[in-house]
């Protein structure tokens, strides 16, 4: 009867648990739900929420997940999930991403007050969690914003830590090999707490101050049987190729361990999800080939059907509703006030065609495919700038110049035949230059027609009472 009862409080307790969604701890550590699986290692990344790019680190998380389980790891799938990531983005990651999700309040940041600190690193302490997933031997932690090309299992038979070093002197802590332990994860929140010397502010900058002597490690080199080593090592530069790098040469010459994993340390709004990073950056089409076979874009489909309607609809009435020119009148007066209607409608004419290059950027979604991304984006623009030449009474060409510019970049980028980088840099400015004098006579033939249109009859009515107009000629 007492084993009865002592089932049934633990049973309370479990469904009580998950039902809050709040994990159990351990003297103040969370504990890693019940293994679903006998794997001894773990893939594990984070997520937290409070910055605008949640979403995009969202969907990054799961293509990288599920990329993992296309490439068949011999481990688990680990997401570190602060206490405000969305339940459904957590029942997502476990039933349709295979995740085990662990449910973490946000570590504090000491650092926040230091002149150098970003805000975008606020919670990335949270990473010091992969150190409390004590049911696994070995760990490798990972941004979301990496790229793999094959699988890097062998990186379980590695130290207590390891890390890569695409600096000389820093090595990166978007991936590194960990061997969990309560005593180090503990000693980090103290050092944590009491404001141990960070150069960041970031994970990056503590996690480098607690392992100061790794550069003075040997390379990590996998056994041929499998033993799992002691110690620290660094990691061959393979399994951290730097995006940068490819950016320079156009393929990958990396000697030094397998070409494994592609990281994209740079600017935030570069990252390889978003539908501009490519051709703008040519890997990106790499990671949407990859989201393209494993998650897919059902999420952002709605909405791509919606504006392209809305786009060929804007389209379609503007050319149904373009004036016949032929059958306006001039308008010779030329008094103070006029002169001023048409200073603003010339100011306000211009802006709304810089609008229609300018709005279709920021509606389209940030993570449809690169190929969807522009054509929506240049459809968009196309229909916003038949609103501008119809209510302005402007010719086609002047005002799609830039459109057909873009076009061009786009075209120049993304040719896949150059020698390196910097023939590729060098063609994209040749083209500009050679784009600039026709951008220059395009700008200069619209103002020209603007001072034609603003004095027809048709667009500006006479201000006058007078009911029969003088000084008009006809055009035929």
């Amino acid at each position: 009867m007492g084993k009865l009862k002592l089932l049934i409080s633990i049973l309370i307790l479990a469904l009580t648990t998950v039902v809050a969604g709040v994990p159990a701890t351990i003297g103040g550590v969370p504990a890693m739900p019940a293994s679903k699986g006998v794997h001894r290692n773990a893939y594990a990344t984070m997520m937290y929420m409070g910055t605008p790019r949640d979403y995009e680190f969202y969907v990054a998380t799961r293509v990288m997940l599920r990329s993992l389980s296309r490439l068949g790891v011999d481990a688990d799938l680990v997401v570190i999930a602060s206490l405000d990531v969305p339940l459904h983005w957590v029942r997502t990651l476990e039933q349709e991403d295979g995740a085990k999700v662990v449910r973490v309040e946000n570590l504090n940041n000491p650092y926040k007050g230091q002149s150098n600190f970003n805000l975008r690193f606020k919670l990335t302490m949270n990473k010091l969690y992969a150190w409390s997933l004590t049911d696994y031997e070995r760990v490798v932690m990972l941004d979301a914003d990496n790229l793999f090309l094959q699988k890097t299992d062998e990186l379980f038979q590695c130290g207590q830590f390891c890390a890569v070093f695409i600096n000389p002197c820093i090595f990166h802590t978007g991936l590194f090999v960990l061997q969990p332990s309560t005593i180090v994860f503990k000693d980090m929140l103290h050092q944590l707490k009491v404001g141990m010397d960070n150069a960041d502010g970031a994970d990056q900058g503590f996690i480098g101050a607690y392992f100061p002597d790794l550069l003075d490690q040997p390379m990590f080199h996998p056994s041929l049987n499998g033993t799992k080593l002691q110690g620290n090592y660094r990691l061959p530069l393979g399994y951290q190729m730097d995006a940068s790098y490819y950016y320079l040469r156009l393929h990958w010459s990396v000697p030094c361990g397998p070409n494994s994993v592609i990281t994209f340390p740079g600017a935030p709004w570069l990252k390889p999800w978003y539908w501009w990073s490519w051709p703008v950056l040519p890997l990106g089409i790499q990671w949407h080939e990859q989201r393209r076979q494993t998650l897919g874009y059902d999420a952002e489909r709605p909405l791509v059907l919606i504006q392209t309607v809305l786009y060929l609809g804007i389209i379609v009435m503007t050319r149904v509703a373009r004036p016949n020119l032929s059958k306006l009148c001039y308008r010779r007066e030329n008094t103070k006030s006029i002169f001023l209607i048409r200073t603003g409608l010339k100011l306000i004419a211009i802006w709304s065609i810089l609008a229609a290059y300018i709005i279709p950027f920021f509606l389209i979604p940030h993570t449809v495919h690169p190929l969807i991304g522009w054509g929506l984006y240049l459809l968009g623009s196309f229909a916003l700038s038949c609103i501008a030449m119809t209510t302005y009474l402007l010719p086609m060409l002047p005002v799609l110049v830039p459109w057909l510019g873009i076009f061009g970049v786009l075209l120049v980028m993304a040719y896949p035949w150059y020698s390196d980088g910097i023939v590729r840099a060098l063609a994209v400015f040749a083209y500009a230059f050679c784009a600039s004098p026709v951008a220059w006579t395009a700008l200069v033939k619209i103002m020209s027609c603007l001072n034609v249109s603003l004095e027809r009859e048709g667009f500006l009515p006479r201000l006058s009472e007078s009911a029969a107009p003088a000084g008009f000629n006809k055009l035929y």
